[in-house]
């Protein structure tokens, strides 16, 4: 039987790159002695916390906005997330002059609302537990002949993601060295699927891992059984920005095929992480940008003596959850 493409491919990516050029930051690759020194590796960090938005989010917003034709544009964009894709979009759609419609959860942090309006677009909330909000959101779109641009599962999102992987695989060279493991973390998949699909093009031994906070580690445990499996639905972590209960079905099928393995970290260990990061490093993480950080830092990696790069993904922490961690 054919073996079934990938959704995307480099091609992709070099494309998504040329579109958003003017428009995102080339965050750089940062590499500390007091990190180095702690895990007996050469390790690097991606920080997307400096990404316009605040996040690697606008990557791939951007990407797929930009992708709209022009006689389409008139209905805006709809968009559903907790906070760091719905600023991405906002923004986005404020660029090109389109109207934003974001459905986000009651409970997400005040911080990313505030700055979602701050871009012009529109907050729709809705019960994280009760309602569905992608059911909410299509609706909005039908009836305002709206394009819904989806978190994750997109091949122009994906791809937008994707240009973080291809900066890393070009600075990496650029330095002469190869990363033998990248490590991001995942919500729906988006931003790794991207990641993934850059660095293997380049660097076909790389191995490439996800991670998550601990019980919310579907595509852990998708990886594991080899299809798509959802994570436990009970609970909170402080990793506000992944908790999608289960992989894409489009970033699965690229995942499941260049991912190496999943980690995870407890709340505990990502507060650590937060705090490493403000206090050693002069960075401001979000706990789910950080989740990468805390297993490295936790030991869930076999990283001495190896070259490793580690994505921290955004820094929208609510200011008093980050006071916290950092006390």
């Amino acid at each position: 039987m054919t073996e079934q493409p990938l959704p995307i491919g480099p091609a992709d990516i070099d494309a998504a790159a040329r579109v958003i050029a003017p428009f995102a930051v080339r965050t750089p690759l940062l590499s500390f002695p007091v990190l180095n020194e702690r895990v007996g590796a050469k390790v690097f960090l991606k920080p997307e916390m400096l990404q316009r938005t605040g996040s690697f989010k606008f990557r791939g917003a951007f990407n797929k906005v930009a992708s709209i034709p022009r006689d389409k544009r008139a209905g805006g964009v709809v968009a559903f997330s907790s906070g760091n894709h719905a600023q991405g979009v906002a923004a986005a759609a404020k660029i090109l002059e389109m109207q934003a419609t974001i459905v986000m959860p009651a409970d997400a942090p005040l911080s990313k609302r505030e700055r979602t309006k701050s871009y012009g677009a529109e907050v729709v909330l809705y019960d994280r537990d009760r309602d569905d909000r992608e059911a909410i959101s299509r609706g909005i779109a039908e009836k305002r002949g709206a394009t819904l641009v989806r978190p994750y599962d997109d091949p122009f999102v994906i791809a937008g993601q994707g240009t973080a992987g291809r900066e890393i695989a070009e600075d990496m060279a650029a330095l002469g060295l190869a990363p033998d493991i990248v490590v991001a973390p995942a919500s729906g998949g988006g931003l790794i699927a991207g990641v993934a699909t850059a660095v293997k093009a380049r660097y076909p031994l790389a191995q490439i891992v996800v991670a998550e906070p601990e019980a919310f580690d579907d595509h852990g445990l998708s990886l594991t059984a080899g299809h798509r499996e959802p994570h436990a639905p009970a609970g909170r972590t402080i990793c506000d920005a992944l908790m999608a209960l289960i992989p894409g079905e489009m970033t699965f099928a690229i995942n499941s095929k260049l991912l190496a393995r999943g980690v995870t970290a407890s709340d505990k260990e990502v507060g650590a992480a937060v705090a490493f990061a403000y206090r050693e490093l002069k960075l401001v993480v979000e706990p789910g940008g950080a989740v990468g950080l805390a297993a490295l830092l936790a030991g869930r990696l076999d990283v001495a003596g190896k070259n490793v790069v580690i994505v921290l993904s955004g820094g929208n922490v609510d200011a008093d959850l980050f006071a916290e961690l950092v006390a």
